[in-house]
Order: C-alpha cells, then structure tokens, then sequence
C-alpha cells in the first residue's frame, strides 16, 4: 500500500524472479527502479540496495552469507513510485536512505520473500514425491514375484496385479499447497 515520508506520497512495488535460466551459484541480481527509470550507478548508495542486503532471505528458503546478496537463481526488482522521489545527488542515480522509504521496502521484500517460500517449498516437496514414488515403482516387480510365491498367482494374474498397482500409484494425489 502507498506511504508518506516527510509529506511526500510514495509506493514501493517488488518483483521477484527465481529459476529459470537463472545462475544457481551467483549472487542475485539487484533492479532498481524510480517512477519506472532504471538507476543504474552507486547501487551500494541506494536504500532499495540496503534494505536487499539487510533482508533475511535464509528465512525464505535462499542462501545468504552475512552482509551479502542472496545467492541462487534469484533477480529482486524493486521499484518506487513517488511525486517526489528523494534522490542522494542531482545525478539521480540512487535513492535516499529514509527511515520510512526502507522500512516500505523491507515490507515489500518480506512480502514477496513469503511467496518465493512457498513456491520454492512446493517444488521441493513434488520433487521428494515424485522421488518416492519413482523408488516405489522400483521395487513393484519384486511385489509381483513375492506375492505369486506366497499366495500361488500364476503369471497372468501377477502381471494384473501389477498393472493395478501401478495404476494405483499413478492416480495417487500430488500434494496440496
């Protein structure tokens, strides 16, 4: 939602991207915006950079050494909108560190570092499904030998059982959000 700083109406906005063609390895990418002109100097001068930096992101499933960026398949764009945007320089290439300007952004970070947690969470959590499930389908062949030993199947009705099986396995839910 919009705030004010010294009488002054502004709105942050924060995009998150994540994956994709992404470099797992490096520090994310910073983008920052001013009533959508991109600054591209004295990043490290800028309060949208700070509030980045000073950002948990550990407690949203991305790497972080101490005082760093992120690291991972991470791009944050973050962009203010304002009659009045308070710039460090007549050059226009940061925005100033008002108290109320960073705390704005470190919302706006939270919020979206929130959504990135669930979709990171729910990528791990098919991917460990879709593990077990593929360890399961590993060992239905064993299943059919065991149970046409125990119970005296003949070949046919092992291979049923199988297929019921499997088709039991394939309709299984994925799990919910």
């Amino acid at each position: 939602p919009p705030s004010v700083y010294r009488g002054n109406p502004f709105q942050i906005e924060v995009a998150i991207a994540y994956g994709g063609n992404l470099h797992k390895e490096e520090l994310a990418d910073v983008v920052r915006f001013a009533n959508r002109v991109p600054l591209l100097y004295q990043q490290s001068a800028c309060a949208i950079f700070k509030s980045v930096l000073q950002t948990a992101w550990k407690n949203y499933g991305v790497d972080q050494s101490k005082g760093a960026l992120p690291t991972g398949p991470l791009m944050v764009a973050v962009h203010m909108a304002s009659v009045w945007v308070p710039f460090t320089s007549e050059s226009k290439e940061a925005v100033a560190s008002y108290p109320e300007i960073m705390k704005e952004v470190k919302l706006a970070l939270q919020e979206a570092g929130r959504r990135l947690d669930v979709f990171i969470r729910k990528g791990h959590r098919l991917a460990e499904a879709q593990r077990k499930k593929d360890y399961i389908k590993s060992y239905l062949p064993h299943i059919g030998i065991g149970l046409r030993e125990i119970l005296g199947f003949s070949e046919r009705e092992q291979s049923r059982i199988l297929n019921l099986l499997t088709d039991i396995l394939e309709k299984e839910k994925a799990p919910k959000d």
